[in-house]
This record gives C-alpha cells, structure tokens and sequence, in this order.
C-alpha cells in the first residue's frame, strides 16, 4: 500500500489538474485500516499536497485538506513539529478556513506533547500567527486557537512565553481588533486563569483580568452583560472566587443589582448578574450568599413576580438550583409568606402560560421538592410536603392534568415532580389515595416518545427506591412496580393475533 501511495503523489506532481489523482489518494488513505495507517504515511513526504493548497480552487483545497488530516493524525506530534512546522506555519495564514482549522488543530495536538512542544515554543512567530488566528472572521477558526493557546498554558514554559515575552503584547494588539475580538482574548485569558491559581496569576499580572472586571461597570450596557458571563464563568474554580472576592467583585456586583432599579437598561445585564449569584450559592453556600449579599435574594423574588419572560425564566433557573440544595431550602424557607407568594406565582407559571417557561417552573419545582434519602428528616419532610401544598387546593390533580397534555416536555416535566416527590412518605401516601393514580403510572400507553417512557421508568424505580414504599403502596402494588422496572422502559406486552385463511 505504501508503493500506491508514493505512486499516487508521483502522478499527482505530474499534472495539472490533479482533481481526479487526488481523490484516489484520499480513497486509497481511507482503506488502510487506522492502526496501519502510520506505518503507510510515515517514511513519504507529502510537501505536494501542501503546495496543491496554494490554490484557489474550493474544491481542490477540500480535498488537499482531508487527505492532510487523515496523514497528520497517523502521524507523532514529534514527527510534525520536526518535518512540517514551516506548512502548518503557512497553513495558519491561509484564506481558505479550513486549511486554518487543519494547522490549528495539529499544533494543538504538538502542545501537548512533551517534546513537540519546546519545538514550538522556540517558534515565536508561529504562536503569535496563532494569537493572531483568534481574530479570523469565522468564529470556528478563533475557537481552535484559543484551544490550542489554553493547552499551551497547562505548562510553565507555556506561562512564560505567553505572559513574559512579547507574545502578551501580541495579544493586546489583536484585542484591539474589536469588541468581539477583545472578548475571545478575554474567553482565553478566563479558560487559562482557571486551570490553576498559578496560572491565574500569570494572568492577573498580565493586567487582562483587571481590564476585564472594569467592563462590569463600563457604559456599554451589551459589553457589561457579556463581562458578567466571563467573570461567572472565572468564579467557577475554588482560586477564581477567591481572586474575586479578594478584588472586591461580589461586592461590586450586590451593588450593581441594588443600581439596577434606577437603569432602564437593567434588563440586559441583569440576568446575569443573578446567575453569577446563584452559581455562586450552589459552589459556596446558599445560606452565605443569601446572607452576605440580600439584594440578590430580593432580585429573585421579585424577578419571579416579573411580567417580563426573561427575567421570570432566569427568576425559575436560580430558585430551583437554590432549591436543589438541603440548605438552600432552608434558606428559602426563612423568608416565609414571600417565598410561598414566589410558590404560588411558580404553579401558576407551571400550569398556563408560554410552554418553554411552563417547563422551566415544572422543572425548578421538581428540584424544590427533591429530598435524598439521606436528607429525610422530619424537618425537611414537613417543609417539602408544606410546599407541595402550596402549589394548588389538588396539587396531585393538578400535575396529573399537565402530565395529560399532549406536550412532551410538559408531561416529563409534570412526571419529574411526581418523580422527586416518590421517595419521601408524604408523596407516597397522596399517590395511594389518589383515584387511579397507580394505574396512571403503570399504564404504558401514555406518553410514548422516548423521553416520556424514560421519565416515567424514572417514577417507577424512584418509587421502588424508597423503604417505605412496600407498606404505604401496599404488597400487590409494589409487586407491579417490580415488574415494570424488570421489564423496562420499552416494554411492549404481546398482542396475540389471529389470521384467518380464505378456502381454496
């Protein structure tokens, strides 16, 4: 197979329009298994299908560029970095995206491996073609750089010569380019700092995340939204919070969510200020937030009293992560008669209204009612089974008539409460005094996408998971329950059927 290979890229240097000659390599490369494909690439050179990209032929390019990708990947990072960093360095400045795709993809690969990568941090002027790829128009090409310079980061030699050699000036030159150009620098800058404190404070040092956190408070109110998600996505990590709170940025955005009432601009940057709360919440602790910074417990009450369907849906989103939580709960439940006017607001959302909000009250309710098994005091039992009945005079009719409507989302969404509530005694017991309700989840002929059969296998095992299930649904029940989870999600009962023959 190597000989054909060979005479394959002889032909090709042969003619003038080697369409035709190059289809049959790429047909050729693809019936070598891959475990052999190596030992087929590795002793040609293929300096021919690189110039053949020096064209502007379409389609000539696309086909240079799947033969090259099944070549490259057989080959050893080490083996690129040392016979192909001058074509993948021209490659990084080629028009055709693809082409970019292709030499961005491979140095990312060379980054990552130990020997490779000192060849290419002893090329300054590929890295800063890569910095300057994360300003190609198509976003496709600026994603793969910033992937391939966010590899290069996880070592201290990588730190160095992106943050202490001119390569940092190179990138504030590139942000320069554009608003949505400064922000993918920011996007890497934010993927580097998370990786680790050290690598953080590369970055912190290199005035970009000090840059970043002043456009939380610039004038442009599109820019500030956009700053809110990076820095949210920068409180991710334990080290991220702690720089945060250390510059003073909770504080900061607590005010800006107080200043938010005066702007009548709010609402573009508002969600996310709440969500960098509730992210928060959920990594640190409900109760310290809530407590730290109470605007942004008001901001979500009276998001979720809102008309604005944006502000609801973000209102819906917070309150069910909060409520995901035992502590969370609790914190919920301090604020008394407001949350349950938050309650009732959710159940009306759940049962009228816009579907996607519909599914989105249906789902922070689910996570509100949850309790572990471990979880189960007597305490928590009392505020999940208070809270349920907040919901409706007939909360189990209620759910039961969305799970009926002929909404996937809406019935899965509507089984999923019934799901968090099948494990705690309360929701047992109102299950087995509810007329038909044993019936309703054993029947099969409900719900018959894929989704609804999984959601309610999910009821059935959450049913059977619980200790007290056996006595409160009674032995003929539980023994129902078994069979359906035995016989699982897409159990179809045979039908028997009788075919009638006509007399000769």
């Amino acid at each position: 197979m190597a000989a054909s290979i060979e005479s394959l890229l002889e032909e090709i240097s042969g003619v003038e329009d080697p369409l035709e000659e190059l289809q049959s390599l790429k047909t050729a490369l693809l019936s070598i298994p891959v475990s052999a494909l190596r030992d087929s690439v590795s002793g040609q050179r293929f300096d021919v299908i690189f110039s053949l990209l020096n064209s502007n032929q379409r389609a000539q390019v696309e086909l240079c560029v799947d033969i090259l990708e099944r070549i490259l990947m057989a080959l050893s990072p080490e083996h690129l970095a040392q016979n192909y960093r001058v074509e993948l360095q021209a490659g990084l400045n080629h028009p055709n995206e693809t082409v970019m795709i292709l030499a961005l993809t491979q140095i990312g690969r060379m980054v990552e491996h130990p020997n490779a990568v000192t060849e290419i941090l002893n090329n300054h002027d590929i890295l800063r073609a890569v910095i300057q790829c994360i300003a190609a128009e198509k976003m496709a090409v600026a994603k793969q750089a910033i992937q391939s310079l966010s590899k290069l980061s996880h070592s201290k030699p990588g730190l160095d010569k992106l943050f202490q050699s001119d390569l940092l000036k190179a990138m504030k030159d590139v942000m320069a380019t554009s608003d949505i150009v400064r922000y993918r620098i920011y996007e890497l800058v934010v993927e580097i700092s998370s990786v680790s404190p050290i690598s953080l404070g590369y970055c912190a040092n290199s005035s970009l995340i000090s840059q970043l956190i002043g456009e939380l408070t610039g004038d442009d109110v599109l820019t500030r939204a956009t700053a809110i998600e990076m820095v949210t996505s920068l409180a991710h990590s334990q080290h991220g919070r702690q720089y945060l709170s250390q510059q003073g940025i909770m504080d900061k955005i607590s005010n800006m969510i107080r200043g938010a009432e005066t702007d009548p601009f709010s609402s573009l940057y508002l969600p996310g200020l709440v969500k960098f709360f509730g992210n928060l919440a959920i990594m640190d602790s409900p109760q310290q937030v809530c407590e730290t910074y109470p605007a942004f417990q008001n901001k979500v009450f009276e998001m979720a009293l809102d008309p604005d369907p944006v502000m609801i849906g973000v209102a819906l989103d917070t309150l069910g992560l909060l409520g995901s939580t035992v502590e969370g709960k609790q914190v919920l439940q301090k604020t008394g008669e407001k949350f349950k006017a938050v309650l009732s607001r959710m159940s009306q959302l759940a049962s009228s209204g816009a579907t996607e909000l519909r599914v989105r009250s249906l789902d922070a309710i689910s996570q509100l009612l949850g309790l572990e098994s471990e979880q189960q005091t007597e305490d928590l039992l009392a505020l999940t089974e208070s809270w349920f009945h907040v919901l409706s005079k007939q909360p189990m009719d209620m759910i039961r008539n969305i799970s009926t409507q002929p909404f996937p989302e809406l019935h899965c969404g509507a089984l999923r409460i019934f799901t968090a509530i099948a494990t705690q005694p309360w929701g047992q017991k109102l299950m087995i005094r509810n007329p038909g309700f044993m019936e309703f989840i054993l029947d099969r002929s409900t719900g018959q996408t894929k989704e609804a059969k999984d959601a309610k296998f999910e009821l059935v095992g959450s049913l059977l998971s619980s200790s007290t299930s056996a006595e409160i649904l009674g032995s003929q029940n539980y023994i129902r329950l078994k069979t359906y989870l035995r016989e699982g999600p897409y159990y179809v009962s045979a039908v028997a059927s009788v075919s009638t023959e006509g007399a000769d």
